[in-house]
């Protein structure tokens, strides 16, 4: 298994591709990465400059269509999830087998911890995410409990296929994934992995699933019109 990596944030922040194993999203100063790249050769580790803030959605679309392996993992590096999960999900795609045109999909799920978190949780968190929840439901994916954990296992035809075609940049990346998999009869498994809450998000509640919900109206409603088309799009 081969996967790149990717950041999202200011220009000047660097994706470092890990060869052996998978997608990270990082904060790390270029010459940090460079070091590493150098360090390890670029065969292990590779640097993709981010010439401008292209969000989280946007950097790791360029980390995967810069990927080289037959298999691509996306994992946030923040550690909330577990690499040693990544067995279970590789287990998720086997079980599609066969795939259709080589194309396959598992997610990691934090489905089965919902209701420890709603425990954790405010009730104005917890009435956001129930809200999200249901419009990703109404709207996008119906099939997928959890589209927002981000560790998901991809063969490489199927990251082909759904990160040319992605256009949201931002954190409801996942949801089109998957609506774009959806719409295009891509196998999808859902996974319970482990999860742990990771301080220092970068969303702020309110707002932050507030653009959130913007940007399903707009993916429903841009392929329901015509706007957006399931043909991949060209690569920046």
């Amino acid at each position: 298994m081969e996967a790149a990596a990717a950041a999202w944030l200011v220009p000047g922040t660097v994706a470092v591709a890990l060869a052996a194993l998978v997608l990270f999203a990082l904060r790390v100063p270029p010459q940090v990465a460079l070091k590493y790249s150098q360090k390890y050769g670029s065969e292990k580790v590779r640097v993709l400059p981010l010439v401008k803030n292209r969000g989280k959605g946007g950097a790791v679309r360029m980390g995967v269509l810069s990927s080289r392996g037959r298999k691509i993992l996306m994992a946030d590096a923040d550690g909330a999830t577990r690499f040693e999960d990544v067995e279970k999900v590789e287990k998720g795609l086997e079980s599609l087998q066969p795939w259709p045109d080589q194309m396959a999909i598992a997610c990691g799920s934090r489905a089965h911890l919902e209701k420890d978190s709603v425990a954790q949780r405010s009730y104005f968190r917890t009435l956001l995410m129930y809200g999200f929840h249901f419009l990703v439901w109404f709207l996008c994916v119906k099939e997928i409990r959890d589209t927002q954990c981000g560790f998901k296992l991809l063969t490489r035809e199927a990251a082909s296929r759904t990160f040319s075609t992605l256009h949201i940049e931002r954190w409801a990346f996942d949801v089109e994934l998957l609506y774009i998999a959806q719409r295009c009869k891509i196998p999808i498994a859902e996974v319970a992995v482990k999860w742990t809450e990771i301080e220092g998000s970068k969303l702020v509640p309110f707002w932050s699933w507030l653009q959130m919900g913007r940007d399903l109206l707009f993916i429903r409603l841009r392929y329901l019109t015509g706007a957006w088309q399931l043909g991949m799009r060209k690569t920046d």
